[in-house]
C-alpha cells in the first residue's frame, strides 16, 4: 500500500476537469519539475518570509496569495532578500502563486539557483487551496487492488468477490443489461479516503469498462450498452462474495447477523450468496442493493421480521395461559 511517488510535473499535468481544475502551469524554475511531493498539505510561508523558521514546513508546497506577493514586493523594494535565500536553502517542492500573482525577477534569480518550481495558477487562494487538498488527499490516500468486479446497483456500489469461475462478470453483465452501471471489471482499484469512505475505480483508464466473457471474450461494455451503463469510480457500500453452493455449510437464511469485511481499515457490510443452478443471482443483488439502502434510512427487515415474531410469541402464550385458567368460584 506504498504511496507511489509524485512528482511537481505530475501535478501540472494531472488530468482534471471543470471544478477540480487547478489551472496550474509553470514560469521558473523548470529543473526542479521532477522534485517530489511527499506531505499532501500547504504552507503558508509569510513567517518565515519575516524571517521566522522554526518549524518551517519545508516539505510542504509552498502557498503564495495576495499577502505573501506583497510582502515580496516589500523585501524587493528594500533590497533584504535574505529570509527568501534562506527559504530556498530548504528542499521545498514548488512555491505556487495564485491570482495570476508573478514575482519580482529576484525572486526568479533565487528559485533558479536553487531548482526550485514556480508554478501559477489564475484561481483564487481559497479555491485553489480546497481543491488542491481534495485532490492531494485522493492521490496520498492508502489504497490496494483487489480481484473483483465493482457495479452501482440502485445507486449502491457493491463490490462482488468469488473465486475465479464463480461468475462474476456474468452476473455484473446481466445486471449492466437490467440497467445499472460498470465500475470496474476483473481489477478494482481501491482507496480509503478521509479514512472511512473506499473509493473504487478501474486499475487502469485504458482497458477500463471492458469485460472478459468466458466463451464470448473481451467486450466493450460502453460501445455495447452506452455511456449511461458506466461510471469511473463509486464509493464500496456492499461487499458481495459469490461461493459455489456446499450443502454442508449452513447459510444464514434470516440476516440477523450481519457481517463485515475490513478493507484498509474500513468495515463494509458483507453478504455470502451461494450459486447453484436455478438462483437468479443477479436479482438477488439488486434486492440486496435496495435491502442496503433501506437499512441507510433506519429500517432493517430482519430485525423487524424478528420483533414481530417476538410479539407474536409473547401475545400468543399471554392468550393461552389467560384462556387456559379455569373460573375459580
Amino acid at each position: 500500500m506504498a504511496v507511489r511517488q509524485f512528482t511537481v510535473l505530475d501535478l501540472i499535468d494531472i488530468d482534471l476537469k471543470e471544478h477540480n481544475s487547478l489551472n496550474l502551469h509553470c514560469i521558473g524554475g523548470r529543473k526542479g519539475l521532477t522534485r517530489k511531493i511527499d506531505i499532501p498539505d500547504l504552507n503558508r510561508p509569510g513567517l518565515a518570509l519575516s524571517g521566522f523558521y522554526e518549524s518551517f514546513a519545508s516539505q510542504r508546497i509552498q502557498l503564495f496569495g495576495r499577502g505573501e506577493a506583497a510582502y515580496l514586493r516589500k523585501l524587493t523594494g528594500e533590497r533584504t532578500l535574505e529570509t527568501v535565500k534562506q527559504m530556498f536553502a530548504y528542499p521545498i517542492p514548488c512555491c505556487i502563486f495564485t491570482h495570476n500573482l508573478t514575482p519580482d525577477r529576484e525572486f526568479f534569480e533565487e528559485a533558479e539557483n536553487a531548482q526550485c518550481p514556480i508554478l501559477q495558477t489564475d484561481l483564487g487562494t481559497a479555491e485553489f487551496s480546497s481543491r488542491i487538498m481534495r485532490i492531494l488527499s485522493d492521490i496520498f490516500a492508502p489504497q490496494k487492488s483487489i480481484h473483483g468486479v465493482l457495479v452501482e446497483v440502485y445507486g449502491v456500489g457493491i463490490l462482488i468477490l468469488g473465486d475465479s469461475g464463480v461468475g462474476k462478470s456474468e452476473n455484473a453483465l446481466e445486471l449492466i443489461e437490467r440497467g445499472h452501471r460498470l465500475v470496474a471489471d476483473d481489477v478494482v482499484e481501491i482507496r480509503c479516503v478521509n479514512g472511512n469512505i473506499l473509493m473504487g475505480s478501474g486499475a487502469n483508464k485504458i482497458i477500463g469498462h471492458h469485460m472478459e466473457i468466458r466463451g464470448l471474450g473481451i467486450i466493450n461494455v460502453t460501445h455495447l450498452f452506452g455511456v449511461g451503463a458506466i461510471r469511473d469510480r463509486k464509493q464500496i457500500q456492499l461487499v458481495v462474495v459469490l461461493e459455489e453452493w456446499d450443502s454442508r455449510k449452513s447459510y444464514d437464511r434470516l440476516g440477523i447477523e450481519e457481517k463485515v469485511m475490513e478493507i484498509l481499515g474500513v468495515s463494509i457490510p458483507k453478504l455470502e450468496i451461494p450459486v447453484k443452478p436455478g438462483r437468479n443471482i443477479p436479482i438477488i443483488i439488486e434486492t440486496a442493493a435496495m435491502n442496503e439502502r433501506l437499512k441507510k434510512m433506519g429500517y432493517n427487515s430482519a430485525r423487524e421480521f424478528n420483533r414481530n415474531i417476538l410479539k407474536w410469541i409473547e401475545s400468543d402464550n399471554a392468550r393461552s395461559v389467560y384462556f387456559g385458567q379455569e373460573d375459580i368460584i
